[in-house]
């Protein structure tokens, strides 16, 4: 098996190469017998790279490879049929180069100087042969946000009886956030620390804003100020999201369009004297498909904001400056935790 990995991506890597330069396969250096690569200029300087070869490889893993490397004498070259996005970026915050079958590869030598990096799949072409695992779904939303808004990492059983979970889902679901290493076990048991930005992130590409409440779009004639006051007078159920929510946790950029979580949003949007609109439209009603968003909303001056963090997750896939806008958040968030942490 590693030696098809190996050779499919020698093949793969030789396509890549300059013209003039070659790489070549040996054996028996520099790590116990292992595998390395032979890299060529056409000046015939050359130099060589161990090889570590895995069938597949988590981004946790990605720490001990590159411990490992700090104790070889030369750059080293990880080989696999696929790596995904996280791991690709922490094999390449610790200088470790790396090549897969779809084309995803990033070389680097100083002598002889080289540099390669291409894009291949975006996602496992080969992901239908195991379970998909993601942050896709209203109960991994719900474990996403009890990790995120609490200082101190809640247990398996006390994060099932604060989201409504079965433990059973809870434990898969921290096992699958160990891997990715975005959050720190002891053992297999208790969560030691949480990457909560990362998380974060991890939630909104795995579940955008449109996958988790149904979408309406209006248009609020007298303006987004208006419909501010209107929210605040009114009885619906509703959570300001969004570039508006930011703006009350963070000096922002007026934004120019309103997002509201909004439970039975059509009708509400009724009550509120909001015509729909596909063009020209400044407000989006999400119908929520799952009563979470509404969990830590904050009130201020009689207006209720969802919570900082579903706040950050719903901008990051925002259209128009919503990143932008998640990422200013995200970075008052780090800034002031124990202003919004439990």
């Amino acid at each position: 098996m590693d030696n098809k990995i190996l050779r499919a991506a020698l093949a793969l890597l030789e396509s890549r190469m300059p013209p003039g330069w070659r790489i070549t396969l040996t054996r028996g250096t520099p790590r116990r017998g292992a595998a390395s690569m032979r890299v060529t200029a056409p000046s015939r300087r050359s130099a060589s790279m161990a090889v570590e070869v895995r069938a597949r490889l988590e981004p946790r893993e990605v720490t001990s490879i590159a411990e490992a490397a700090r104790d070889l004498s030369g750059p080293l070259v990880v080989i696999a049929p696929y790596l995904s996005e996280a791991t690709r970026e922490k094999l390449t915050h610790s200088d470790v180069n790396f090549a897969d079958h779809t084309g995803n590869v990033r070389i680097v030598l100083a002598k002889p100087g080289l540099f390669i990096e291409t894009a291949g799949a975006a996602t496992d072409p080969n992901r239908q042969e195991r379970p998909a695992r993601s942050l896709r779904g209203a109960k991994a939303g719900r474990i996403v946000r009890a990790l995120v808004d609490r200082k101190q990492p809640p247990g398996v059983r006390e994060m099932a009886t604060l989201t409504d979970i079965d433990p059973g889902y809870v434990s898969r679901v921290l096992a699958y956030l160990d891997s990715q290493a975005l959050v720190e076990r002891v053992g297999r048991g208790r969560l030691e620390s949480i990457d909560w930005p990362a998380l974060l992130r991890r939630w909104a590409q795995d579940a955008p804003l449109d996958s988790r409440g149904d979408v309406v779009t209006y248009l609020a004639p007298r303006g987004l100020d208006a419909l501010v006051k209107r929210l605040a007078d009114s009885d619906e159920r509703y959570a300001i999201t969004g570039g508006l929510a930011a703006a009350a946790y963070a000096p922002l950029a007026p934004t120019r369009l309103g997002i509201v979580w909004m439970e039975g949003a059509v009708d509400a949007a009724e009550r509120l004297g909001l015509p729909p609109a596909e063009k020209g439209a400044n407000v989006v009603l999400l119908d929520p498909r799952d009563e979470s968003v509404f969990d830590g909303v904050v009130r201020h001056q009689r207006v209720s904001y969802a919570a900082p963090s579903q706040t950050a997750a719903d901008l990051f896939t925002s259209p128009g400056r919503g990143p932008a806008e998640g990422e200013a958040l995200l970075t008052w968030m780090q800034e002031n935790e124990h202003k919004w942490r439990l």
